[in-house]
């Protein structure tokens, strides 16, 4: 019989691991950051950066959303309407080395939750990078939606330093909106 060899460990510590970069080939999207099409009624274009916690730049990482259309029904729902046949309701766009992202999209209607709820107008979004070992979740609402946010039952949920991470800021052609990974003004995400 062979000896096997023991494996030495350090108590509390595990193994550190990352994913990627494979985004360039394993997680490519058909229409990519084009949510509608550029003559689609009220296309706009959300444009962003993503920081770390010190305020650098994070390239090679991927910002995915998904949203309703302006009536505020989801791709493939039922009663999708007919001027919306060019609404995917899904964006992908990986980070450039600067960390900036770009999805050209419409603004989106007010959704009811699962409990009939009705809820702001927002754009789901998620974030992946190397080293996060799980994705990151957050929203992004809208600056002219005042009343809407205030009522928006997720929205009343966060103190109020923490709700302003998840404004958009309007810009020239269409909306800002930053993603910070940590620090001081990091954006809230959601563990769901």
């Amino acid at each position: 019989m062979t000896e096997r060899a023991e494996a030495t460990t350090v108590p509390g510590r595990t193994p550190s691991q990352t994913i990627g970069p494979f985004f360039g080939f394993a997680l490519p999207s058909e229409t990519g950051p084009l949510v509608v099409d550029a003559a689609a009624p009220g296309a706009l274009w959300v444009r962003g950066q993503v920081l770390d916690g010190a305020g650098e730049p994070v390239p090679d990482g991927l910002v995915e959303t998904w949203q309703a259309d302006p009536s505020g029904r989801y791709a493939g729902s039922r009663g999708l309407d007919q001027d919306s046949r060019s609404f995917h309701g899904f964006g992908r766009c990986a980070t450039d080395a600067a960390g900036r992202y770009a999805i050209r999209t419409v603004k989106p209607g007010p959704v009811r939750s699962l409990d009939g709820v009705l809820q702001a107008p927002h754009i789901e979004v998620l974030f992946f990078a190397r080293g996060l070992l799980k994705r990151l979740l957050t929203r992004i609402y809208f600056p002219d939606e005042p009343t809407a946010n205030a009522r928006d039952p997720l929205l009343t949920m966060l103190d109020p330093r923490a709700r302003t991470t998840l404004v958009a800021t309007p810009s020239e052609d269409g909306y800002r909106f930053d993603i910070r990974l940590q620090g001081e003004h990091e954006t809230a995400f959601f563990d769901v």
